[in-house]
């Protein structure tokens, strides 16, 4: 009886595993049809990122966007002690694009040919944005309304202690209002404090960042965005790697940023499309 019994367990097992392993295979060989695309990148462009990986792989189902995040350093250090290393050759690299969340990584990358010069491209901006509170029904229409408007007070990050609060004391400076805003100004740490001081009443209207405005859409209303008449905005490249394995698909990708399918992906986000700033040479 006992031997019966652990020979039906046995079959049990048995016919509980065929499934399983079927599945896997199923699940492998389906994997195996998708062509990878990988993409080492910082975790602060993570957002865009991934919004174009996404929309590239609906337009390309035998493609797979795989992104591997580490710091500007970590890049650096990765791809320079994999292509010392001796072991990758023309084609055979284990990344395609190279996408730091600073240009000036890439620079340094591109001085020891470490990725292919000519392949840069831009593709997102970060433009500043005016907030005002979501039920401000006569919210100032543009950055001079505001400052015309001696009874408006702004909320801006502190210019000390943010890229947000230098980049918006630069704008208002460059755009001729840091002069008629200089006593209407409330300084806060960060772009969350300035958010805050609009939803508590303890400013008209705030600076920030496009793609942080975009999270609290609920709340607050972008009533203008900045133009690079006066603002340059910061700018997300990414490059190819020198030994990219498959430059076909990496130059289909690079031509993807730059299409009217990516601005679609990427401005419910807050981030602007730089089609015309699609290379930027390194430094000397």
């Amino acid at each position: 009886m006992e031997a019966m019994m652990k020979h039906w367990h046995g079959r049990r097992v048995a016919a509980l595993a065929v499934p399983a392993m079927v599945i896997f295979l199923l699940f492998s060989i389906g994997a195996g049809f998708a062509e990878p695309l990988i993409i080492a990148a910082s975790p602060s462009v993570k957002v865009p990122l991934e919004a174009l990986a996404q929309a590239f792989e609906r337009s390309h189902p035998d493609v797979h966007v795989r992104i591997h995040y580490d710091s500007g350093l970590g890049l650096r250090q990765s791809i320079a002690s994999m292509q010392n290393s001796g072991r990758y050759f023309i084609g055979s690299g284990p990344f395609h694009l190279i996408a730091p969340a600073s240009a000036e990584v890439l620079d340094r990358l591109e001085r020891r040919y470490y990725v292919l010069p000519g392949t840069r491209k831009a593709y997102a901006s970060v433009p500043l944005v005016l907030v005002v509170p979501e039920s401000l029904a006569e919210a100032p229409s543009s950055f001079e309304a505001l400052a015309q408007d001696p009874t408006k007070k702004m909320s801006i990050a502190d210019p000390g202690l943010t890229e947000l609060g230098f980049r918006t004391k630069s704008f208002l400076d460059a755009a001729g209002l840091s002069a008629s805003l200089q006593d209407r100004l409330d300084v806060a740490h960060d772009a969350k404090g300035v958010i805050d001081d609009v939803l508590n009443g303890d400013a008209d209207a705030g600076i920030v960042f496009g793609s942080d405005a975009v999270r609290e859409t609920a709340r607050i209303r972008i009533a203008a965005t900045s133009t690079e008449k006066a603002y340059r905005p910061i700018l997300y490249y990414m490059q190819m790697e020198r030994y990219c394995s498959n430059r076909g698909l990496c130059e289909e990708f690079l031509s993807f940023t730059q299409s009217a399918d990516a601005h679609e992906a990427l401005r419910p986000l807050g981030y602007g499309f730089p089609a015309h700033h699609s290379i930027a040479h390194p430094s000397p």
